[in-house]
């Protein structure tokens, strides 16, 4: 699908790439009417909960060094700014550099909300870039400005051509995906629309391009890429305007997981000619070798690529083959975004762990390039099976899944979920660190981790035995898919034929 980084907006993931936040079934099915074009997602009529795309799309783009973020809304709005401007404090620091990003609120009242707020918009935009003197400056609009038809493109032409350096429209209406990663989206197109500028004639380069949330394992991949003569550009935490602008010249971009850097990386070669390297992600080994052979094939190193991955399988597969005797046979269940979930569930298959039920927070029918997801397409040509949902976040649905399957272990990438799991009893991880599973050394310690969870579960049994859940036992018994519209309407096509 082509990317149109003429106009400022972005279409959400259900319009663009045909997304869902609602189906039960099993891998296989799913995959394949992905691949066919026929799966359709349920809608519920009940909703626990959810995350709002803006905190995605600001998150981001407020982790780029020395720009500032204006958010167009009222001031509840703006509520995840201080754990935002805390995180991207402690990552700079981390790194040893420093930033003077900000993050400011227009604090939109009643009378805003009636007869608009424009004009002092324009003014607070002036007055950001008096007193900050950022590189770029992002005006983000919020549902209350989507709701009233705020024109924050018209405003943001205007002042761009008074001040002089990159100001951006940012289309991050809360409600208007219930996917919340069609806010990484919004994020890559406000930076490929306006802070990419098109390659310098004559430039040679050996960077790739890195798309990560919070570049934790820096250091690491910095040397692993120094093996294949390659210099890696991590997105964008801790970036600056300037790195941003000429990630155009790169040789490549890859991404820690396809749901956070599928625009990006598509987006760069479509319009710039960057390839986009499509693989399976770096968790595990088999994972971890597909990443990097297929670096190797797009940048011309597989030579090197193969010479580093016979040394590495030499110190990590017998201790990894080792510590799997004691894992075969568990059974777990996975609660994740989709760029995780079918990673995840791969990985515990190469370490003989039994995924009886896998849930993903949303699910991308197809990418950017028409493909469907290749964690996805792994898992089917290789003939590996299990029932699956999406889930949307929906607590209720992995608490009834964990009651009735009993796994011995629960996975998942949001604390919340993690948490419930292990006062229902079950013992469980947190996959909190994006690289928590990366390539030979981490999957070792992840099969380590998940040893330790299981071997001793004396914490989640007397917690389970001291707290009572708000789950009845009613909602127990009851099919997961109790409040998907779609199963309560083909119930009763089912019992009127009956």
């Amino acid at each position: 699908m082509a990317i149109n980084t003429n106009s400022s907006n972005v279409a959400t993931r259900e319009n663009r790439i045909g997304s869902i936040t609602g189906y039960i079934g099993d891998l296989k099915d799913l995959a394949e009417k992905s691949e066919c074009g026929t799966l359709k997602g349920c809608s519920r009529c009940f909703s626990q909960s959810s995350s709002c795309l803006s905190s995605c799309a600001l998150g981001q783009l407020s982790a780029i060094r020395d720009i500032a973020v204006i958010h167009h809304g009222p001031a509840g709005c703006s509520v995840a700014s201080a754990g935002t401007y805390y995180l991207d404090k402690v990552m700079a620091k981390k790194r040893g550099v420093t930033t003077s990003t900000v993050y400011v609120g227009t604090d939109m009242n009643e009378q805003d909300t009636i007869f608009g707020s424009t004009s002092q918009l324009a003014k607070i935009i002036r007055q950001v870039n008096e007193r900050y003197s950022p590189k770029a400056i992002f005006v983000a609009s919020s549902c209350a400005t989507g709701i009233i038809g705020e024109d924050i493109d018209s405003v943001v032409d205007e002042a761009r051509d008074e001040i002089g350096i990159p100001i951006v429209a940012v289309h991050c209406e809360g409600f208007k995906s219930r996917i919340w990663a069609t806010g990484f989206d919004i994020a890559d197109h406000a930076v490929l629309s306006s802070i990419v500028q098109p390659p310098r004639e004559g430039v040679k380069s050996n960077k790739i391009n890195f798309k990560n949330f919070y570049e934790s394992a820096r250091p690491e991949i910095i040397e692993i890429f120094k093996n294949f003569d390659l210099d890696p550009v991590f997105l964008y935490c801790n970036s600056t305007v300037d790195e941003l602008s000429h990630i155009s010249e790169s040789l490549a971009t890859t991404c820690i997981c396809g749901t956070l850097g599928n625009y990006l990386g598509n987006g760069l070669e479509e319009k710039y000619g960057v390839p986009y390297v499509r693989s399976i992600n770096q968790s595990g080994i088999v994972g971890f070798e597909t990443w990097l052979r297929e670096i190797g094939r797009v940048t011309g190193r597989s030579e090197k690529v193969e010479k580093y991955i016979e040394e590495q399988r030499a110190i990590y597969i017998p201790q990894i083959e080792e510590i799997k005797k004691e894992l075969k046979g568990l059974r777990a269940v996975i609660g994740m975004g989709p760029g995780y979930t079918f990673e995840v569930s791969r990985v515990l298959n190469e370490l003989g762990i039994e995924v009886v039920w896998a849930l993903a927070w949303h699910y991308d029918k197809k990418y950017e390039n028409g493909d469907v997801p290749p964690s996805m397409k792994y898992l089917l040509e290789n003939n590996i099976n299990f029932e699956a949902s999406v889930s949307d976040q929906q607590n209720y649905e992995v608490m009834n899944i964990l009651h009735k399957y009993k796994p011995d272990l629960y996975l998942s990438r949001h604390p919340g979920s993690t948490v419930w799991a292990i006062k229902n009893g079950t013992s469980a991880v947190y996959v909190a660190d994006e690289y928590m599973i990366f390539g030979y050394k981490h999957t070792l310690e992840f099969a380590k981790t998940i040893l330790d969870s299981i071997r001793n579960r004396s914490f989640e049994q007397n917690l389970a035995k001291r707290v009572k859940l708000p789950y009845t036992d009613w909602w127990y018994k009851q099919n997961v898919d109790a409040f998907f519209e779609q199963s309560k309407s083909e119930d009763k096509k089912v019992a009127g034929a009956n």
